[in-house]
């Protein structure tokens, strides 16, 4: 049980062609999103991933730990149907919530 109430975040970015999907888990949706977009991470560097298309929260690290593999277990197109269904336009989910 997490005792320090932060907010944890499971997201989907993608390039800027769609083609690529990369799930992650972080406790800073902000912060970890500028670092893809700056390259720091290796996968996102290597194929161009850079626009966040999804994101959710909770309240505890194991749920957003489990919900990361539930998503990565998922077929492409499960992925596809998650991000449609809150982002119909696949757009930088990021520009919105630097508004």
């Amino acid at each position: 049980m997490d005792i320090d109430n932060k907010q944890y975040y499971v997201y989907i970015m993608t390039n800027k062609a769609n083609t690529t999907l990369y799930t992650g888990m972080t406790n800073n949706l902000l912060i970890r999103v500028q670092e893809h977009k700056e390259g720091k991470s290796a996968f996102t560097s290597k194929y161009l991933v850079s626009k966040l298309v999804y994101f959710e929260h909770g309240d505890s690290a194991e749920g957003a730990i489990l919900r990361e593999k539930q998503i990565k277990a998922g077929s492409r197109d499960d992925k596809i149907r998650l991000i449609t269904s809150i982002n119909p336009g696949w757009n930088d989910l990021y520009n919105e919530l630097t508004r």
